[in-house]
């Protein structure tokens, strides 16, 4: 997990290809108007989080012992979760790789702490829901601050 972490900070931040990322992200009008090739760039985007997910179903499986398709529903919400925290933005643009660590860390131990406490998961869900609805308001509000 740290060489995949270390691995994608590396590509955002040092080269071409993760500023074009970015760049998309922000505004994809203005960086095809720029000469940036935007549909090759999302593309490339999609195809590597489709080998980060493959990865990611095979480590769970190895795991869990089970390939059950209804296996990891709520995985997805808490990784939203994991990356708004992180100061990552939902609208594109913004973040940084080390902020979707420590959002990720924050979940974890957030989770693993209502389930020590004995709160069921359907509780667990709701208050992540919660936790989701907090941060893109605060992200919101932050974008209206820096206009």
């Amino acid at each position: 997990m740290v060489a995949l972490y270390g691995l994608a900070w590396f590509v955002l931040r040092e080269t071409g290809a993760g500023r074009h990322i970015y760049a998309v992200g922000n505004n994809a009008e203005a960086t095809r108007l720029v000469g940036i090739p935007t549909q090759r760039v999302l593309l490339g985007v999609y195809v590597a989080a489709g080998v980060l997910y493959g990865i990611a179903s095979l480590l769970s499986v190895a795991r869990t012992g089970v390939g059950d398709p209804n296996a990891g529903q709520t995985e997805n919400l808490d990784a939203i979760t994991a990356v708004v925290l992180g100061g990552t933005s939902l609208f594109g643009g913004r973040g940084i790789v080390l902020g979707s660590l420590i959002g990720v860390l924050i979940v974890g131990v957030f989770r693993n702490g209502l389930t020590l406490m004995g709160v069921s998961s359907i509780y667990q869900v709701l208050v992540t829901g919660v936790l989701v609805i907090l941060a893109v308001a605060a992200d919101q509000l932050s974008r209206r601050g820096a206009r």
